[in-house]
């Protein structure tokens, strides 16, 4: 059976360089793109679609299937072998993730490249900045209560 574009587990996306990945979300179509497996468990009609009407924006179409697909299982096992690849590169490639997040979080969020000795050397010794005045508080209006207190009252009150 072709790949069925009505069913929710279906991807396809399209690369600016033309590329296009069409797949089962669930990995169970072995023969993808081409074909989905004829009694399929997960297969479930696509809601958001019906009776929709697609403009330009469709699934491109699908590549000629090879002649050899479903008489042997070298595409399978190719598949398969690719699939493996790219699982055993995710460890390594989360571990060199991870490890490089550890080297920015020593760093701290606003490290600029330079050190606290250079900001310091810039300030002559002996010498204080002037301190700066406290702000008046203005006085609190409604007999006292600040926004905090008004805000609970009110809730208290039901209003």
């Amino acid at each position: 059976m072709p790949m069925r574009q009505d069913c929710k587990f279906f991807e396809s996306r399209s690369y600016a360089n033309g590329d296009t990945v069409r797949k089962c979300d669930l990995d169970l179509a072995p023969e993808a793109p081409w074909r989905c497996p004829d009694d399929c468990p997960a297969y479930t009609r696509r809601m958001a679609d019906v009776n929709w009407a697609h403009g330009t924006l469709v699934t491109p179409e699908t590549p000629p299937e090879p002649k050899s697909l479903g008489e042997d299982d070298s595409i399978a096992a190719l598949l398969d072998a690719a699939e493996d690849i790219i699982n055993d590169a995710v460890p390594s490639a989360i571990a060199d993730l991870e490890e490089e997040r550890r080297k920015r979080d020593k760093k701290g969020p606003r490290h600029s490249g330079k050190s606290k000795k250079s900001k310091l050397g810039k300030q002559k010794f002996g010498t204080q900045k002037p301190a700066k005045k406290p702000k008046k508080q203005k006085p609190l209006k409604n007999n006292g209560e600040g926004l905090g207190e008004r805000m609970r009252r009110r809730y208290r009150e039901g209003q």
